[in-house]
C-alpha cells in the first residue's frame, strides 16, 4: 500500500466513523519516514501522527521500520525536531520487543557509554526476549560488558516488574447490565462478524448493539472517575467460545489503552457475572490484566428447613441479595478483597485477587508476568545465582494419602517449575509444557497479531505438534474469506505449523473441523492440548479451549499456566435400549446431573472425568466435546487398554492421509506423531505403561453416575425461548424427552454436521433414507437437511464404502472444491443439501438458517442468533438432538412422536454404547 492508496482508505473509513488502520506494512512506513525527512513535504504534519501513534509494534514489517528509523535519531544520523532521542528512546519503549530489542541490543552493547546507559534503562523494562536476544546478553557479559551484567542483574532482581505502580486499593467502577442470564461471547464478539476481528476499531463496533455502546459512553461521562463493569445478571459472563475478540471489545469500551501510541489496544476491563465468569473468558480477562468477579447478587431462596424454595416449573426460586442496576456505583477493595457500595460490605471477592492475579492486575496482563518470570529464571542461571523472590510461588497443594484423578496425574507429568518429587493436587496452581496447539481460521489472524505482538517468529521446540484449520470459513469462499484466509496461512506456515491450506498451492485444501483435526494429532492420553476454540475438548489427552492470545503464548513458549482443576467423576450402570443413540446419553448425563443436584451445576469449570472405557476416539469424542456447553473447564476420557490402542491406530491412519496429501513439514511433525504413537501403543501392550486411570482413592467435588436404564427416548436441548424467566432462556440446561413436543413442534430446517458428528453419524443417515424410501417407495423432504461432514477423510471413507452415492442419490446439491460457493445461502430449498466438511451453521459466520426458523442440528450452538437469527414476529430456536432425529424431522417437517421414531430407526446400526466391566482405577 502505498501513502496514497492509505490517505483513500482513511477517507474511507472516515465515512464508516472509523480512524485510519493502524500501519503494519514497512512499505508504507518508509513512505512516511521520507516525508517526515522532508521538511517541507505537504504531507509531513500527518505522516509524524502516523509515525508515532498508529504503527503497530512487534514483529510486524512496520515495526521494524520504526525501530530502525528511531535509532538513527537516537545517534544523530537523523534530524527529526519533534522527536528528540529521549522521546525515541521512550517510543521504543512501547514496541514490545523484536526489531526494537534488537536496536536496543545494538545501542546497549555500543560504544557510546552515555546511548548504552539509555538504552539499558529502556531494556530494563522490556520482557519479550528471545533466545537470540538473550544469546547476544549471555556473550557480552563473557565478555566482561559492565551494560550486559547491569541489564542480566536487573532481570534477575525482576525490576521490570518491581518498579511498576501498585494496583490501586480502592477501584470505582459503574455498573452496566449488558443481559439478563448467561452471556455468550457472541453478544461480546458476534460470530457473523469475524471476518473483521483484526480490525479492533471495525469489529468494536459490533459488540452487544450502538444503544448499548451508547449507554456506555453516557455512563463514562456521568462517572469519568469509575471503571464500566459489564454484568450478566443472573447468569455467567462470557460463556460459549474462547474469544479474546470479546474481551478485546469489552475493553475497547470499558478499559484504558495499553499505550498513547499503540491504538485500540485496551487492557483492565472489569466484568461480573451473578454466576461468575465462565473459565475461558476469564483466561481472556487474565490475558487484559482485567478483573473478573462472581457477584453472586441473586441466590436461591430457602424456606424454615433451608430447604430450596421452588416454583411450579420445579425450577428454585431466587432471591436479591444486593443491586447491580445499570448505573450503581460500586467500590473494589483490592486490599481488603471486598466489594462494597458506599461504606456497606457486599461480599467477599478474594478469588478474584488471588497473588497471580494481583500480578496478572499490575503487570496489565499475564503474558508480562509468563514471559517475566522466564527471563528472570534465565537472566540468574547465566549469572549463577538464585533469583530474587519476587513473584507469588507457584501454589502447591499436597494431601498425603490421597490418590490423584486423571488430570491430576496430566498435570504432575506435565509441571515445571515445582518442588523436586512434590506431588500436587486440584488447587495448586502450576506451568505446564503444552504438547499439542491448534488455531483456527476466525480467530487465526489475531493469534498472528499476538505472535507479532510478542515478538515470535517460530514455534517452540517443545510443542509436539501444531495445526491451523480452515474450517470456521469452510462454507463460503467470498471475498472476506480470500482476503483473510491464504494471509493467516502463510503466516502459520511459515511459524511452523500444519496447516489445512497450502501456502504453495502442493496440496489440495483441507477444511477439516478443528477439533476432529487435533482429536486425531493427539498420541498421547497424557498430553495437554491447547486450542483456539471451547470446543477443543478432545478424548485423548486433556485438552483446553484457549483464546487468541493463549494460543499464541503456547505456540511461542511450549507452556500454559492455570490451576489444577477439580474433577467430577462420571460413571454409567444400566443398559443402552437398541433404539437409543449415544448422544441422548450425553444429553442424559447433563439431565441426570442436574437432577441430582438439584439444579446445581457441578460440572461449571471443572474437569468432567468420563468413563467410557469401550468407545473410540471418534465416538467418544461427542461427548467431551458437549462439556463445553456443560460449563466444565475440560473433559478426560478413561478408557480400556484395548480401545486406546484401536483409537491410536485410527489416528495414526489419519496422520498418514496427512503425510500422503503432502501436509508434513521440512521438520517432518507429522510423521515424529506417528513415530511417538508407535511408542504409545508399544507400551501399552506390553504393560510397561497401560492406559492414563485415575488412583482409586482419588478425591472428586462430586461423583454422577449415569443410569442408562432410565433413558427410554430421545433426548432434546432446547433453547426454551419463550421462558418467561429471561435467564432460563439460550441455556443448555433444559434437556427434554422427544414426547414433551408430542409430533406437533414445526421444524423449518435440519443440519447434521460440525463436531458432534462422526462417520458413523454419516451412515445412519445414509441407512434411515434408504429405510424411508423401502418404506414409503420414496425419500421426501418437507424442510430443508444441511450436512457438512466434519472432515474429508470421512467423505472419503462413505465414498469407499458406497454410503456417499446414497447420500448423492437423495441430494439436490453436492459441494465442489473446485467451485466453491462465493456467498452465503439466504434461503433453502426442501432438499438434501451435501456441504463442504467444515463448521457450516454451527459457526454462524457464514452460513445460517433463514430469520425465525425452528432448527433441528446436530450441532452444539443453541444461542440467540448464532445457528438462526430471530425476526420481529418470531424467535429463532436451534433445538440439539441426535442425527436420527434430526433426519426424521426434515422428513415430517416436524418433531417425530416416540412411534415414528422407533419404527424409523428399527435395524439402523446406531451409536451403542456399553458401560466398562473393567476396573478403570488402580
Amino acid at each position: 500500500m502505498t501513502y496514497k492508496d492509505y490517505i483513500n482508505e482513511i477517507e474511507e473509513r472516515k465515512a464508516q466513523g472509523l480512524h485510519p488502520k493502524p500501519i503494519d506494512s514497512d512499505a508504507l512506513l518508509s513512505e512516511i519516514i521520507e516525508q517526515i525527512k522532508d521538511a517541507n513535504n505537504a504531507y509531513r504534519a500527518d505522516s509524524l501522527q502516523f509515525f508515532i501513534y498508529n504503527t503497530l509494534p512487534g514483529t510486524a514489517s512496520a515495526a521494524g521500520a520504526k525501530a530502525k528509523f528511531l535509532k538513527e535519531i537516537i545517534l544523530g544520523e537523523a534530524v527529526v525536531k519533534e522527536i528528540t532521542p529521549a522521546f525515541a528512546f521512550e517510543l521504543l519503549s512501547h514496541m514490545k520487543g523484536g526489531p526494537s530489542i534488537e536496536v536496543l541490543l545494538d545501542l546497549a552493547l555500543g560504544n557510546d557509554v552515555t546511548i548504552a546507559k539509555q538504552a539499558a534503562d529502556v531494556l530494563k523494562t522490556q520482557v519479550y526476549l528471545y533466545d537470540a536476544d538473550i544469546d547476544r546478553l549471555k556473550e557480552a557479559f563473557k565478555n566482561d560488558n559492565p551494560i550486559a551484567r547491569e541489564i542480566l542483574e536487573s532481570y534477575a532482581k525482576a525490576e521490570f516488574f518491581t518498579k511498576l505502580p501498585e494496583v490501586a486499593e480502592e477501584i470505582k467502577v459503574v455498573t452496566f447490565i449488558a443481559g439478563e442470564g448467561d452471556i455468550s461471547t457472541d453478544l461480546l464478539s458476534p460470530g457473523n462478524q469475524a471476518h473483521s476481528r483484526s480490525d479492533r476499531e471495525l469489529h468494536g463496533k459490533c459488540m452487544i448493539t450502538p444503544k448499548a455502546q451508547a449507554e456506555i459512553e453516557a455512563l463514562k461521562a456521568q462517572h469519568p472517575d469509575a471503571s464500566v463493569m459489564l454484568i450478566a445478571e443472573k447468569g455467567t459472563m462470557g460463556v460459549g467460545s474462547s474469544r479474546m475478540s470479546g474481551v478485546n471489545n469489552v475493553a475497547l469500551w470499558t478499559g484504558k489503552p495499553a499505550s498513547p501510541y499503540v491504538p485500540f489496544v485496551n487492557i483492565a476491563p472489569i466484568v461480573g457475572g451473578t454466576n461468575g465468569i465462565s473459565p475461558i473468558f476469564l483466561t481472556t480477562v487474565d490475558v487484559t490484566g482485567g478483573i473478573g468477579l462472581d457477584l453472586k447478587n441473586w441466590v436461591k431462596k430457602l424456606d424454615e428447613n433451608g430447604k430450596v424454595v421452588r416454583n411450579e416449573s420445579g425450577d428454585p426460586i431466587l432471591e436479591e441479595v444486593y443491586s447491580v442496576a445499570t448505573g450503581t456505583v460500586l467500590t473494589i477493595n483490592t486490599k481488603k478483597k471486598k466489594l462494597y457500595n458506599g461504606d456497606k460490605e457486599l461480599i467477599d471477592i478474594a478469588k478474584a485477587f488471588t497473588p497471580q492475579k494481583m500480578e496478572f492486575i499490575k503487570a496489565g496482563g499475564s503474558y508480562a508476568i509468563v514471559f517475566g518470570k522466564k527471563i528472570q529464571t534465565v537472566a540468574a542461571k547465566i549469572l549463577d545465582i538464585e533469583p530474587t523472590l519476587v513473584f507469588a510461588p507457584s501454589k502447591e497443594i499436597s494431601i498425603e494419602g490421597q490418590g490423584l484423578t486423571a488430570v491430576e496425574k496430566i498435570f504432575n507429568r506435565n509441571a515445571v517449575g515445582i518442588t523436586q518429587g512434590k506431588v500436587l493436587h486440584a488447587g495448586s496452581d502450576v506451568r505446564v509444557e503444552v504438547n499439542i496447539v491448534g488455531s483456527q481460521d476466525t480467530t487465526g489472524l489475531m493469534t498472528a497479531q499476538e505472535l507479532e505482538s510478542m515478538a515470535a517468529t517460530v514455534i517452540s521446540p517443545i510443542v509436539d505438534g501444531a495445526y491451523q484449520s480452515g474450517c470456521h470459513t469452510a462454507s463460503v469462499w467470498d471475498k472476506k474469506a480470500q482476503a483473510n484466509i491464504p494471509k493467516l496461512m502463510k503466516f502459520m506456515n511459515g511459524f511452523g505449523l500444519i496447516t489445512a491450506r497450502d501456502p504453495k498451492g502442493v496440496y489440495h485444501s483441507m477444511t477439516d473441523v478443528i477439533h476432529k483435526v487435533l482429536n486425531d494429532i493427539t498420541i498421547d492420553e497424557w498430553a495437554i492440548i491447547i486450542g483456539g476454540d471451547s470446543h477443543t475438548r478432545m478424548s485423548k489427552g486433556v485438552a483446553f479451549g484457549a483464546d487468541s492470545g493463549t494460543v499464541a503464548l503456547a505456540l511461542a513458549t511450549g507452556e500454559a499456566s492455570m490451576p489444577i482443576p477439580e474433577s467430577v467423576k462420571v460413571t454409567f450402570k444400566g443398559t443402552m435400549k437398541e433404539y437409543m443413540d449415544f448422544r441422548d446419553v450425553v444429553h442424559a448425563t447433563q439431565s441426570q446431573m442436574l437432577q441430582k443436584f438439584g439444579g446445581e451445576n457441578v460440572f461449571q469449570g471443572r474437569i468432567i472425568e468420563v468413563h467410557l472405557g469401550t468407545l473410540t476416539a471418534d465416538q467418544a469424542f461427542t461427548f467431551t466435546d458437549w462439556t463445553a456447553e456443560m460449563k466444565a473447564k475440560a473433559s478426560i476420557c478413561i478408557s480400556e487398554d484395548d480401545t486406546l490402542i484401536e483409537s491410536l491406530q485410527i489416528a495414526k491412519g489419519r496422520i498418514q492421509i496427512m503425510i500422503d496429501k503432502g501436509m508434513d513439514n521440512v521438520k517432518q511433525v507429522l510423521q515424529g506423531l506417528i513415530n511417538k504413537a508407535d511408542k504409545r501403543i508399544a507400551e501399552i501392550k506390553s504393560g510397561e505403561k497401560p492406559a492414563l486411570t485415575p488412583d482409586a482413592n482419588a478425591k472428586y467435588y462430586a461423583e454422577v453416575v449415569v443410569d442408562l436404564d432410565l433413558i427410554n427416548e430421545p433426548m432434546i436441548a432446547d433453547p426454551d425461548v419463550n421462558n418467561a424467566d429471561v435467564s432460563k432462556r439460550y441455556t443448555h440446561d433444559t434437556i427434554r424427552p422427544l414426547s414433551y413436543y408430542g409430533g406437533e413442534k414445526k421444524v423449518d430446517l435440519g443440519f447434521i454436521g460440525s463436531c458432534m458428528v462422526h462417520k458413523g453419524d454419516m451412515k445412519i443417515l445414509a441407512q434411515m433414507l434408504k429405510n424411508i424410501e423401502a418404506q414409503q417407495g420414496k425419500v421426501e423432504f418437507k424442510a430443508p437437511l444441511v450436512v457438512a461432514p466434519p472432515t474429508y477423510n470421512i467423505v472419503d471413507e462413505l465414498k469407499a464404502e458406497g454410503d456417499w452415492e446414497v447420500l448423492r442419490k437423495y441430494a439436490g446439491f453436492e459441494f465442489d472444491d473446485f467451485a466453491p460457493k462465493a456467498a452465503a445461502r439466504t434461503t433453502y430449498e426442501k432438499m438434501l443439501y451435501l456441504e463442504r466438511p467444515g463448521c457450516n451453521l454451527c459457526m454462524g459466520n457464514q452460513e445460517k438458517a433463514a430469520k425465525g426458523d425452528t432448527v433441528m442440528a446436530t450441532s452444539t450452538r443453541l444461542f440467540q442468533g448464532r445457528v438462526v437469527e430471530d425476526t420481529e414476529g418470531k424467535k429463532g430456536e436451534s433445538l440439539l438432538s441426535s442425527t436420527p432425529v434430526v433426519v426424521l424431522s426434515t422428513i415430517l417437517g416436524r418433531t417425530p412422536t416416540i412411534e415414528e421414531y422407533t419404527a424409523a430407526v428399527e435395524g439402523i446400526n446406531l451409536t451403542k454404547f456399553a458401560p466398562s466391566h473393567k476396573q478403570l482405577s488402580n
